[in-house]
């Protein structure tokens, strides 16, 4: 450090204070200088501007040019808006004669009822441009939940229908998945008209040659045909043709085969499935079968799925569990606890909680608590959905007992007050 003798201390503060304002007033007047009399600075480069999106009224009317560029343009804008509005007027070209124009319209009709919509170009910074493809088949795997509360029109299902047996194979296959992705939204007249008029068609795709066809097929009937607490039973020439389909040579087809008759729950299946069950005993066949079996939870089933409780594989106690749970049978709730043991699995413990809410009425706070695991949420989900319809039920019944009861009680009343009366005269 600069030290300042004593003697000429304030001589030397006072002169760089002089000396700092005289190199700032320089500063000062240099830069004026150079502001006036050097060239400006270069501009920053420009980036094309991004270029507007046509009206909705003009792409929707392009919709039906004679152009097939125009239609593939106006499907891309579409798409990528995502207009509620552009459902009705795209499913027009869901079945257009152009290949290119028909897979936009189904990645389309998609993204407009996706809870998350898919943006198909991002720009990244001002230049890099990145596309997200709107895809059927991953859009399915990830599950019911994918698409949001938004109506779905019958036109747009009965489009995807149709194009799902294209002689173009890929927008046969993505249409099929769209298809089983937004046909579930439909409820009540509109979803029974629905069932009845795709049923056929699709149990007709299970004897197809193509094995993509097959397993989209079998995938989308376990979906869309999944049984809900209103529903009629299913039609034996769905159900019947995924029995068939349990004879598949593709494996992967007779797994997903196994899956849907026990979404559908179609007790026409469980000897089927009971047979291939003790045919394979262990591995991923087995466990579908079981899982099958637990579903449907049909009571010629409830010897087979106790014997599993003492099964050495996890999974396989996990299914008889939650099977003992649907059948209904509080007597075996004992067997269920005493069958996870000192068991570390959490999906098996979920499911011993899921059992004890369902055969006993207990709390069901382990499974609200599972909902933010992401290992267990879609067990949980599962379960949350099953207690909630078994609740309801339960309430239901208890309100016509109750009516009942009421209507008794009434009837007994008017006899008191008549025998009263008569006595009293």
């Amino acid at each position: 450090m600069l030290m300042l003798r004593d003697d000429k201390s304030g001589a030397g503060r006072a002169g760089g204070v002089g000396r700092a304002r005289r190199a700032r007033r320089v500063m000062n007047t240099l830069a004026v200088v150079a502001l006036c009399v050097l060239p400006s600075a270069p501009a920053f480069p420009s980036y094309p501007a991004v270029p507007g999106q046509i009206p909705f009224e003009q792409a929707a009317h392009d919709l039906a040019s004679a152009d097939p560029s125009a239609r593939f343009r106006a499907v891309r804008m579409l798409k990528e808006a995502a207009y509620p509005e552009a459902a009705v007027p795209l499913a027009a070209a869901v079945t257009d004669t152009v290949d290119d124009v028909q897979l936009e319209a189904i990645a389309a009709e998609l993204n407009i009822f996706l809870v998350d919509r898919i943006v198909p170009r991002k720009r990244v910074g001002l230049v890099i441009e990145r596309r997200n493809a709107v895809l059927a088949e991953p859009v399915f795997s990830a599950g019911p939940l994918a698409i949001g509360p938004r109506p779905v029109p019958m036109e747009v299902v009965t489009a995807l229908r149709k194009a799902a047996r294209d002689e173009n194979p890929r927008v046969a296959i993505e249409a099929l998945y769209a298809f089983g992705v937004l046909a579930i939204e439909p409820a009540g007249d509109a979803r029974r008209e629905l069932l009845r008029a795709s049923g056929p068609e699709l149990a007709s795709m299970l004897g197809v040659a193509d094995p993509a066809v097959r397993y989209g097929a079998v995938r989308v009937i376990g979906r869309v045909f999944a049984q809900r607490p209103h529903d009629a039973p299913v039609d034996d020439i769905v159900g019947d043709a995924v029995i068939s389909a349990l004879n598949d040579n593709d494996r992967a087809v007779k797994v997903a085969a196994m899956q849907a008759l026990g979404a559908m729950r179609y007790e026409r299946g469980v000897q089927a499935l009971a047979d291939l069950f003790d045919y394979y005993g262990k591995g991923d066949p087995a466990a579908a079968a079981l899982d099958a079996l637990a579903r449907i939870a049909h009571p010629t089933s409830a010897a087979l799925l106790t014997a599993q409780l003492a099964s050495r594989t996890t999974a396989l106690r996990g299914i008889a569990i939650e099977g003992i749970a649907r059948l209904g049978d509080a007597s075996k709730l004992a067997a269920v606890q005493a069958s996870a043991g000192s068991e570390r699995s959490d999906g098996l413990l979920l499911a011993v909680a899921f059992a004890s809410a369902m055969l006993s009425n207990a709390p069901a706070d382990p499974i609200a608590e599972a909902l933010i695991r992401p290992k267990l949420r879609d067990q949980a989900k599962q379960y949350v959905v099953e207690l909630v319809r078994q609740r309801a039920a339960a309430r239901r019944q208890a309100r016509r007992r109750s009516r009942s009861a009421s209507r008794k009680g009434r009837r007994a009343c008017a006899r008191v007050v008549t025998i009263h009366g008569r006595e009293t005269h």
